[in-house]
């Protein structure tokens, strides 16, 4: 249906409503009655751009939290905090007029050298779903749209602009996609930001299989899709694959080529009228969602803030219990690192935000610790060293009864626009812990960083490593708070940490020629890889300790409907050891025999758990049909037979399994003229056919067989109608039959 304002509206007006009116906003059209909108960036924190700043709107911006970045909220593996985090989120929008809150980022991890993993939730495209959802809904609930973003194939920051990625439908459809269709069936975004680059030597932006034949046509989508800003090359071309609002403002240009494309004849109007009407009708669903409020505490929003940080900590070692400290009891703790007074908490770009306050983890320890806490700069904050710091820093060390330095990344080192060159912390970080760790014996190492190091070094120096990620704003608190006692570590790994980068999966393929990335490695990303090549790895994902211990016991798979691809799994998870605690219980899926190569498992379910001491909790999972599926040349298909039901703590750390076996229908779609005879015997009414019919040519031929043994192996890659054809038959009309034969009895 048409917006009601598209008939009191010229073509040129409607044209100009495609593009937008500057870097910010969408145009108004006073006499039809249209405001103009305000979009923002802000996948942590509202980035609300001062307009007397940049031109490119990286800096200058309205004081906003800033929260847990992405890499960390994607750690907390916890859909209720981030959806309590996206509604602070939409709070603050609401407070500074943005209409359009631009995020979540919910592409995948697909190298850990991407400089703009820190704004993405992880590697495994169920778990980004899941919480990619959650903070659209949070947001959303405040009547601001969310943009999902970017759209699609999009993980590298090298040659962004032009690169094309070079990668096949399955893997397109079971890892880079699917966190985009549950955010879409979930959430329902009001818009979908499409990526800068090419797919398959297509733009993003002109890509209609991506934009309308699967976004729309297949998910349901029913928002608007904006371009990344300055992603549109031929705005007709765009509006036609579509994309609905170009955005920032190109002035005139864009808009008179709209026009004047409608008067030749080569787009169509309706085209126009629809993406108008799609732009309108969103914000007025949004609009219609807008009630009174709430006062505005950024107070609370703080407190959510370092909250949410502790949750998203990686304790990643912990040898002889070095954590938590004492609050109490023991001498001086040698506190350093340039980290721990000058903080860095964000990554660089476009989400760059502008803190209402920042906590300082030295003085969050001095606060929360009678204990006497010196500190020692140890090097500069730019991650350089230098001889005078780091002796000063190992003579304070040499004195205390613990040690905890604060080491990371220099933003330097990770941004949006380029990518890193390796995963290594600076060398004069590396030297300096090698040193204090020589002269004291509790020596805890705190991260920050936006994506994954090689940190061999560290945990091999280090009795304790915490990784706290760009935690925002509030991420020295949740520090000082983890380190204490006072709050867990609640955060498990959302991406694989290697021992090295050769080890990584796309190694080879990152990041590919001047614009074209291949993706070689297909659908084995992060766990999925490491656990196929059996590669040894610094911490797995999923992978994170607690302060107190869980075990996990009576697991059990019920399944309701043996036709059907469902079960239901419950577990125990009990907190086994002397203090409340939290976890997160992870669910794997495997398919040991399949007519396709598969992951040896793959995540299906996740529940984070908080327990008492000796408290017990019985969870439970339901699996639909998508959790046994895979995606062949004739769409989501499960195979009857045998899958594995897995219950761990990592995707390396499996606590309890069970066989099932699922007596699922055979899909006759995945019959066609050119299945192969391989494809025909496994399939359960057509594999007798054929038999049949290897065994009457065996007959034939007097004896030699063809229904088994070398004679088989000879033909099994043979279409049925190849080898109809060689027996001098028509092979099309003899396969024809027999599959519409095949409809008849399987219905």
């Amino acid at each position: 249906m048409l917006h009601p304002a598209i008939a009191r509206m010229t073509l040129e007006q409607k044209a100009a409503l495609l593009s937008g009116a500057d870097l910010w906003h969408t145009r108004a059209i006073d006499d039809a009655g249209v405001v103009s909108r305000t979009l923002s960036d802000g996948p942590h924190g509202v980035r609300l751009q001062d307009a007397s700043q940049d031109h490119l709107g990286i800096y200058g911006s309205a004081p906003a939290t800033a929260f847990p970045t992405g890499a960390a909220l994607g750690s907390t593996w916890d859909p209720d905090l981030i959806e309590e985090v996206g509604a602070a989120l939409g709070r603050e929008a609401r407070d500074l007029g943005v209409d359009v809150l631009l995020g979540p980022g919910i592409n995948i991890k697909r190298s850990p050298l991407c400089g703009r993993n820190f704004e993405y939730l992880g590697e495994d495209p169920f778990h980004a779903g899941v919480l990619g959802a959650a903070w659209v809904r949070g947001v959303q609930s405040r009547g601001v749209g969310a943009s999902l973003k970017h759209f699609a194939a999009n993980n590298q920051e090298t040659e962004r602009l032009r690169v094309s990625a070079e990668v096949d439908e399955r893997t397109l459809r079971e890892i880079y996609l699917p966190a985009f269709e549950r955010t879409v069936a979930e959430a329902a975004p009001a818009t979908v930001m499409c990526s800068y680059n090419k797919v398959n030597g297509t733009f993003a932006s002109e890509h209609r299989w991506l934009l309308s034949e699967v976004l729309r046509d297949e998910w349901g989508f029913e928002g608007y899709v904006v371009s990344d800003w300055g992603a549109v090359h031929d705005p007709v071309a765009s509006l036609r694959a579509g994309l609905d609002l170009e955005m920032p403002s190109t002035g005139e240009a864009s808009p008179a080529a709209i026009v004047a494309a409608v008067e030749s004849g080569e787009l169509d109007e309706a085209v126009v009228d629809r993406a108008v009407a799609r732009i309108l009708g969103t914000h007025d669903r949004f609009d219609a969602l807008r009630g009174a409020t709430d006062a505005l505490d950024i107070d609370a929003h703080h407190a959510l803030a370092r909250r949410a940080a502790a949750e998203a900590a990686v304790l990643l070692s912990n040898r002889d219990g070095a954590l938590p400290l004492h609050p109490t009891d023991g001498g001086m703790i040698a506190v350093i690192g340039a980290f721990a007074t000058e903080p860095r908490f964000q990554g660089g770009g476009s989400s760059h935000v502008n803190p209402t306050r920042v906590d300082v983890a030295l003085d969050e320890i001095r606060r929360l610790t009678p204990r006497p806490v010196e500190h020692a700069p140890g090097f500069t904050h730019d991650g350089t060293g230098g001889d005078e710091l780091a002796t000063h820093a190992v003579a304070l060390a040499a004195r205390a009864d613990a040690a905890v330095l604060f080491l990371g990344l220099p933003e330097e080192d990770e941004s949006e626009g380029f990518d890193r060159a390796h995963l290594n912390l600076p060398a004069a970080q590396l030297d300096l812990l090698e040193r204090v760790a020589a002269v004291c014996e509790r020596v805890v190492v705190v991260l920050s960083n936006g994506g994954a190091l090689a940190l061999g070094g560290v945990v091999e120096h280090a009795e304790a490593v915490l990784e706290m990620w760009l935690g925002g704003q509030a991420a020295g608190g949740a520090a000082a708070d983890v380190l204490l006692g006072v709050a867990e570590p609640g955060g498990r790994l959302a991406e694989t940490l290697p021992l090295r980068l050769e080890d990584t999966p796309a190694f080879l393929n990152f990041p590919g020629d001047r614009d074209r990335v291949l993706y070689g490695e297909r659908i084995y990303v992060g766990y999925r890889w490491y656990d196929a090549v059996d590669r040894d790895v610094l911490a797995p994902f999923g992978h994170g300790l607690s302060y107190t211990d869980f075990e996990l016991d009576e697991l059990d798979v019920e399944i309701p409907d043996p036709t059907g691809p469902c079960a239901t799994v419950h577990v125990r998870v009990t907190n086994t050891g002397e203090r409340a605690g939290a976890t997160v219980v992870q669910l794997y899926v495997s398919d040991p025999v399949a007519t396709l190569d598969r992951p040896a498992s793959e995540l299906k379910g996740f529940a984070k758990v908080k327990l008492a001491a000796g408290e017990s909790e019985r969870l439970t999972f339901e699996l639909d049909e998508r959790a046994f599926q895979f995606w062949s040349r004739h769409g989501w298909l499960a195979e009857a037979g045998e899958f594995v039901v897995r219950i761990g703590m990592s995707s390396r750390d499996i606590r309890a399994e069970r066989s099932i076996a699922l007596d699922l229908p055979a899909s006759l779609a995945s019959l066609t003229v050119d299945s192969t005879i391989t494809e025909w015997l496994a399939h359960p009414q057509g594999g007798v056919v054929v038999q049949g019919i290897l065994g009457a040519m065996a007959a034939n031929s007097g004896g030699a067989g063809l229904s088994e043994g070398p004679g088989l192996r000879m033909v099994e890659q043979l279409s049925l109608s190849r080898l109809f054809q060689l027996a001098g038959r028509d092979g099309k009309a003899e396969v024809e039959r027999i599959l519409a034969g095949l409809t008849v009895g399987a219905r």
